[in-house]
């Protein structure tokens, strides 16, 4: 006998996650699909190799589904300021939070937190039901919506179904939306290091010519994420090089802002694409973060971009009640979000373009003009904003 829920999700990532909270907290009947929970912490436990830069409007958003404090009492690293500078010159540009009247310009938090904290609110929630570890194998439209088939045999029923699956979303691929992908043929490496010098609670990133490389403060006051994009063979063969020379390499591509790099966790590295699909909804589907869109990792707004999702997603479908999933409903979300992904997806290209070029005269215009914003106040408050979600 199948079960009946007003939505499916097939994902509960942090994306997924999220919209379960939002729509469960509200009262709406959710399933959430998931291949394999997280496990929680131990104490003194190594930092996770993924991590993700939470803005302030992701912050807003994980405090309404009452989250927040589940991601704080484990650990989190707010970072006070962001450091950005090109290797090519003098040019540098530095943010601070205390500038803007903020405590902190957002937060470093391992995915797997984000996750934990998450878990443990939906179980919170009598609306919500997880399925896991499960898959999604079909669906198939029927006169109320859809009978979605799960990798274990049973059957739900449901108005809508949702893609919060990541990037070879398989609900995407059911529902035979195309989408567009563009390989930047590099790959970013990942990986936790500790530092000679304190992080400073400051964000450090330095634009090369290969691509930038991004030390990202952790709870540690001397431990450091690494985010290097690297063409894929120079990423393949430093993670595999020996542990004394990639210490050497991390540390002077840095440029020495934290002296020497002392230890190095494991290392490893992923493709870097650019995907954006031609619609975010069909009849009583809809797709939602990395199934909708990813980006170039430049600039941390991948996860709030897909929270920014969510929180509009929610926000149209419990509005309208009346006509939940609705045709008319999703193409709301969708008109509402895709000229938003689309500017930040081609921005970071045109960024990771513009840092990448290498004739002198580009070099001289990048530095330049670094400089020149970083003395404008006014203009240099305006992109902090943005990219803290509040302005």
């Amino acid at each position: 006998m199948s079960e009946y829920f007003d939505v499916v999700i097939v994902g509960g990532g942090m994306v997924g996650g999220a919209l379960a909270a939002l729509l469960g907290q509200a009262g709406k009947r959710v399933a959430v699909l998931e291949t394999a929970l997280a496990t929680e912490l131990e104490p003194n436990s190594p930092y996770e190799l993924r991590v993700s830069a939470l803005s302030r409007a992701s912050e807003h958003i994980l405090r309404k589904v009452k989250v927040w404090e589940g991601i704080v009492k484990r650990r989190s690293a707010p970072y006070e300021s962001m450091v950005v500078w090109d290797s090519t010159g003098s040019g540098e540009i530095r943010f601070d939070a205390a500038d803007l009247g903020e405590t902190d310009l957002g937060h470093i938090i391992e995915n797997r937190v984000i996750q934990l904290a998450l878990q443990e609110r939906l179980l919170e929630l009598d609306a919500v039901k997880v399925f896991s570890p499960v898959q999604f194998k079909n669906a198939s439209y029927t006169d109320k919506g859809l009978s979605v088939e799960l990798s274990t045999g049973q059957i739900l029923e449901t108005a809508l179904l949702v893609g919060a699956d990541g990037a070879k979303s398989a609900v995407r691929d059911w529902a035979a939306i195309d989408i567009k992908v563009t390989d930047y043929a590099q790959q970013g490496l990942v990986c936790v290091v500790q530092t000679e010098l304190p992080h400073q609670w400051t964000a450090w990133q330095r634009f090369m010519p290969t691509g930038p490389l991004a030390f990202l403060p952790l709870p540690d006051p001397q431990c450091c994420s690494i985010v290097w994009t690297l063409p894929a063979d120079q990423a393949d063969a430093y993670v595999l090089q020996a542990e004394s020379l990639f210490k050497q390499h991390l540390a002077q591509a840095l440029d020495y802002r934290l002296g020497q790099v002392l230890s190095v966790s494991e290392r490893a590295a992923f493709p870097l694409k650019g995907r954006h699909a031609a619609q975010y909804c069909a009849e009583r589907v809809v797709l939602v973060g990395d199934a909708a869109h990813t980006i170039h990792p430049l600039a941390g707004q991948g996860v709030n971009l897909g929270l920014k999702d969510v929180a509009e997603l929610a926000e149209q479908l419990l509005q309208d009640s009346q006509h939940w999933a609705s045709f008319k409903v999703l193409r709301r979300y969708e008109r509402a979000r895709k000229a938003d992904n689309a500017l930040t997806l081609h921005s970071m290209e045109g960024f990771s373009l513009l840092f990448g070029n290498n004739m002198p005269v580009w070099q001289l215009l990048r530095n330049q003009g670094l400089s020149l914003v970083n003395q404008m106040s006014w203009v240099k408050g305006q992109l902090a904003r943005h990219a803290l979600g509040v302005g």
